[in-house]
């Protein structure tokens, strides 16, 4: 603030601060709102805490098989992982740390482990397991392919060209969801220049070279995910950009929970993004919600759909239902 050498105020002074008292005045600002918001930025809804959906949704019949197979129960695996976090205080410290980093609630990643080891995995043993599984895929020689061309030589045919645009190479999230939709379009189960390509999406056509799962490590995470996140990770964290030229680099940062946790993270914060910018509402008090998209992906096209279908609230799949009914017993954790 410009002074005369009197002490008084300039003219041009006491103008701003008549304007901004009378702004006051006439719009006096909310607890917990800054005077500078943005107009964007007071348009964001902040999700209320717990379920919008009275009872949990039904459970898809794959997770059913899974752990009917195992001659187990929601309930026991729901337990069982919930007393390996509880034993396992070095990983809980390390899911503080990584969500520290990231801006996030340390709640949304363990309901992340929680939801994939009840419904969508065999329950975790041991989070040590996950180290032991790092070691022993490193120095396995494998690499991103189908029928001997790999990945980053598909991508450069003519049919991915809208994917070669400057401000979708930039971004790996919007490379990778670009190359992935291309092959659902134009390659997912159809006959192209006289090759007939499998009805697989793009991560299992791709990037299970050696493995049968879909997705691995202490998150279920997938490579192609993996890949999605890297300029996240690498932007907030000391690790460097993946490349999928390196595959054992990216299956490492899906099974060492010292590497995999940064990319968790990224996952929810990124999901969190796409709400607040694309569907306008803040879901970051809401745990369940950030499990329904970690469990369902593509955050940015369904923030997009809720913004369009006139909905009052996002609402949480069978997983996210659990993550938000059990959520007493998920913080106890820290």
């Amino acid at each position: 603030m410009t002074r005369r050498k009197t002490g008084r105020l300039s003219m041009g002074s006491r103008l701003v601060t008549g304007c901004l008292a009378l702004g006051l005045l006439l719009n006096p600002v909310l607890p917990g709102v800054s005077f500078t918001q943005p107009a964007h930025a007071q348009s964001v809804r902040v999700v209320p805490e717990g379920n919008r959906l009275r009872s949990q949704p039904d459970v898809p019949f794959a997770s059913a098989r899974r752990t009917s197979a195992s001659k187990s129960s929601y309930d026991a695996k729901f337990e069982k992982v919930l007393g390996v976090l509880r034993r396992d205080r070095r990983l809980i410290s390390s899911i503080k740390r990584v969500a520290g980093r990231y801006g996030i609630d340390p709640v949304h990643i363990i309901g992340a482990i929680v939801g994939e080891h009840t419904y969508n995995y065999d329950t975790l043993d041991s989070a040590q397991s996950y180290y032991v599984k790092a070691l022993a895929y490193a120095g396995i020689n494998f690499s991103f392919e189908l029928n001997g061309e790999h990945v980053d030589e598909f991508v450069e045919r003519p049919q991915f060209d809208r994917c070669r645009k400057e401000d979708i190479q930039k971004s790996s999230n919007r490379r990778w969801s670009c190359y992935e939709s291309v092959w659902n379009a134009k390659y997912r189960g159809r006959t192209v220049d006289g090759a007939r390509y499998p009805r697989k999406n793009f991560n299992e056509a791709f990037f299970q070279p050696l493995f049968s799962g879909q997705s691995f490590g202490l998150g279920q995470l997938s490579p192609l995910t993996v890949l999605k996140m890297s300029d996240l990770v690498a932007r907030q964290s000391n690790f460097r950009k993946l490349d999928a030229a390196n595959a054992e680099s990216v299956y490492k940062a899906t099974m060492d929970p010292n590497v995999s946790l940064h990319y968790m993270a990224a996952i929810i914060q990124d999901a969190i993004a796409a709400y607040k910018s694309a569907g306008k509402v803040d879901i970051s008090k809401n745990p369940g919600l950030t499990a329904t998209l970690y469990n369902l992906g593509d955050p940015w096209d369904r923030a997009a759909k809720f913004r369009r279908s006139g909905q009052t609230w996002p609402k949480e799949n069978y997983y996210g239902w659990l993550v938000n009914d059990r959520i007493e017993d998920l913080r106890s954790l820290l």
